[in-house]
């Protein structure tokens, strides 16, 4: 790797911020395959199926900036500092991320990173892990008749907050289907406050670990219950927590 000093400040290289869908790799968008296939460096997320890294070139420099919960490789500044870095370089730059940059992936950050230091960039969107878990359940999150709104929520907010701004009694709506992401450490909070704003007990549950993996389990449960399943069940993260009438739909023999 170069200096900063040896570095051409006017030589400027393409970052493309791409998503790799909710872990099958057959779920990569055409355009997530090509970037791969013409990367010159690499960062990907932990919790990608490293079979998408196959495509990438020989000569491709691969670097792995996963995160995982309480077991983070590198902090997300680190991750912006090599994003600038590489550019910089003159290099073609995949960041690699699993499921939508957009929703809950930080993508926001680094695209901010990208516009402050002036580097070309392109976002190239995908399936989220949420839409990838409803496939599995092959069950819709909205329905004419049971959902006419969709939440998307995260159980894992920013540490340095302070506290959580997440005000989980304004989540109970009805008629509408919550999606929670990195929720499971906090879900028997989650589901306490739900209940106690009204939420219905016998609301179904459903919980997708590793969705569309070869190694994916589903549980379904109700509100009331859903804690308790957990425990005696094998299901932990990374998952996909859905909460909502349009479950009623959902075979009670998919866990």
């Amino acid at each position: 790797m170069k200096k900063s000093e040896d570095i051409d400040q006017s030589v400027k290289g393409m970052v493309s911020i791409v998503g790799a869908g909710p872990g099958d790799p057959e779920l990569i968008t055409v355009k997530g395959q090509k970037r791969i296939a013409t990367a010159q460096v690499i960062l990907y997320d932990y919790l990608l199926d490293e079979q998408l890294l196959a495509g990438a070139p020989s000569t491709c420099e691969i670097i792995c900036v996963g995160k995982r919960s309480g077991l983070h490789s590198q902090e997300q500044s680190v991750i912006n500092a090599l994003l600038v870095r590489y550019a910089k370089q003159g290099k073609r730059v995949v960041r690699l991320k699993g499921g939508d940059p957009f929703i809950f992936g930080r993508g926001g950050e680094e695209v901010k990173t990208l516009r402050t230091q002036d580097i070309p960039f392109e976002v190239v969107p995908a399936v989220t892990s949420a839409l990838g878990a409803a496939a599995s359940l092959q069950n819709s999150l909205t329905h004419r008749e049971r959902a006419s709104s969709l939440i998307f929520a995260t159980g894992h907010e920013d540490p340095e907050k302070g506290a959580p701004t997440i005000d989980w009694k304004h989540l109970h709506i009805p008629n509408s289907t919550l999606v929670l992401y990195m929720a499971m450490k906090h879900l028997p909070t989650i589901v306490e406050q739900l209940l106690k704003a009204g939420k219905s007990k016998d609301t179904p549950v459903a919980i997708v670990q590793w969705a569309t993996m070869p190694q994916e389990q589903k549980l379904i449960s109700t509100l009331d219950r859903v804690v308790d399943a957990i425990e005696q069940s094998e299901i932990s993260s990374p998952a996909i927590v859905i909460i909502g009438r349009v479950l009623d739909l959902v075979h009670h023999d998919a866990s």
